[in-house]
């Protein structure tokens, strides 16, 4: 299920960005949203896993990137958002049936920060 969040992560920055060719650039796309949202005053807190790789917790996550994208700070990120919605209906259909995940209600940037954290240990596994 790894493989498939960061799939879908890349997939989304690209179709959304089409200069976006690298996991790079998706870390980057990233940080700025969370620099995006360390400005927003709404202080929206999301279910966050408590382990980002845990597999059973692919669809909280899909819930805070969910979340993330009905906040007013995230328009500038739409197309994004647009592209991640419509693979993540491609992919859920697929998912194995998930247990227990344990989650605590978190600051978004902390959500992005943990999202960013995956990539990169996906990334760092892969070389």
């Amino acid at each position: 299920m790894k493989t498939h969040l960061y799939l879908l992560l890349l997939a989304a920055g690209i179709s959304a960005a089409p200069q976006m060719s690298s996991m790079a650039e998706l870390l980057t796309l990233l940080q700025q949203m969370c620099e995006v949202m360390t400005k927003d005053i709404q202080n929206l807190r999301i279910e966050t896993p408590n382990n980002i790789d845990d597999v059973n917790c692919i669809s909280t996550i899909f819930e805070g990137m969910e979340q993330l994208k009905n906040n007013p700070a995230m328009k500038k990120f739409s197309a994004f958002f647009q592209n991640f919605e419509k693979l993540k209906q491609w992919l859920l259909p697929n998912l194995a049936k998930e247990g227990k995940c344990d989650t605590e209600r978190r600051s978004t940037t902390i959500f992005i920060k943990k999202l960013m954290t995956f990539i990169r240990k996906v990334l760092k596994n892969t070389r």
